[in-house]
């Protein structure tokens, strides 16, 4: 079987840690031990995100004054090295060298057409208050967006139409390597008028960037892990409710937070379109997942659309 998994923010950081490379490996070792079971059985492909690293890089970047800071690719493929060098060891370590693993720089197309260079969605960086947000944003021409209680940076997030090296990275799974690969949503590229790579200044988002390779190397099941437990219709309303599993057809009819569940949504209606599966779910309950004892499952097509968790009256 051939699974992507796409770890979520907290399996890097969580909220409220410091930043720290302490932090990210202890996160990162956890996050691997629990999928060592599946890393041993599967053609397994692991993405990861970059939005608070990416964010801290180019605020250090910003910090020193003697040089241009580096452009936002250059950022991007530094964080895909350094988160992917930690998840690359401490999956090795795991599997106690049962497989190999080989991390992946990797670069995605974009369209410089693309309407999200006019509208920024992507968080990145850290969290700041109202006030520090505002000078940030006269210091730095960057633009602000609310996340919860607080601000952070936003930056364009064009959609992936290709994975570059996903060729390759189907290669080295028919070979019974394991890959790390699409940090970050990989760095974003377009086509130059001689056919060439360019690095492009934004963030693509990871888990659709994951689904897109997910597409192109044919895999079975497309796992994207987060800290809640279900896509959730109406979520933190009184109306809310559970989806245990629905079609790509009947949940693209639904509206969800665009900063948060819209991109894993729409990730896993492109999936399931392609003929995959994908579930959403917790990292802490990974083997509940898979057995289908927690988390939502999108698949091709479903003759009720969609399945709601039933509550009883106490819940």
């Amino acid at each position: 079987m051939r699974v992507v998994v796409a770890l979520g923010g907290n399996a890097l950081a969580r909220r409220g840690e410091p930043m720290t490379a302490e932090f990210l490996r202890t996160n990162v070792r956890s996050t691997c031990q629990a999928l060592a079971a599946l890393a041993r059985t599967a053609e397994l492909v692991i993405t990861h995100g970059n939005g608070p690293q990416v964010g801290l890089l180019a605020l250090q970047n910003l910090a020193y004054q003697d040089v241009a800071a580096y452009p936002l690719d250059i950022l991007g493929a530094e964080t895909q090295g350094m988160i992917g060098y930690v998840v690359q060891q401490e999956l090795a370590n795991a599997v106690e060298g049962e497989r190999e693993v080989a991390g992946i720089i990797t670069t995605t197309v974009v369209s410089e057409d693309d309407p999200a260079f006019d509208r920024p969605t992507k968080l990145i960086g850290p969290q700041y208050s109202g006030h520090d947000a505002a000078e940030a944003a006269a210091a730095y021409r960057w633009t602000i967006a609310r996340d919860g209680a607080a601000f952070r940076r936003v930056v364009p997030s064009p959609r992936p139409l290709a994975i570059v090296q996903a060729p390759l990275i189907r290669r080295l799974l028919e070979g019974g390597t394991l890959c790390v690969c699409v940090g970050g949503g990989g760095v974003p590229v377009r086509l130059d008028s001689l056919g060439r790579h360019v690095g492009v200044q934004a963030v693509v988002d990871k888990d659709q960037a994951s689904a897109a390779l997910a597409v192109e190397i044919g895999a079975d099941v497309l796992i994207m892990l987060t800290d809640g437990d279900y896509v959730s219709e109406s979520w933190g309303t009184p109306e809310q409710r559970d989806i245990v599993t629905a079609s790509a057809d009947a949940i693209a009819k639904l509206a969800f937070a665009e900063g948060s569940m819209q991109p894993k949504v729409d990730a896993a209606i492109r999936v399931a379109r392609a003929g995959g599966r994908v579930l959403i779910g917790p990292l802490d309950r990974l083997d509940d997942l898979l057995a289908r004892k927690v988390g939502t499952e999108i698949v091709p097509s479903l003759d009720e659309g969609i399945l709601f968790l039933e509550r009883r009256p106490s819940d």
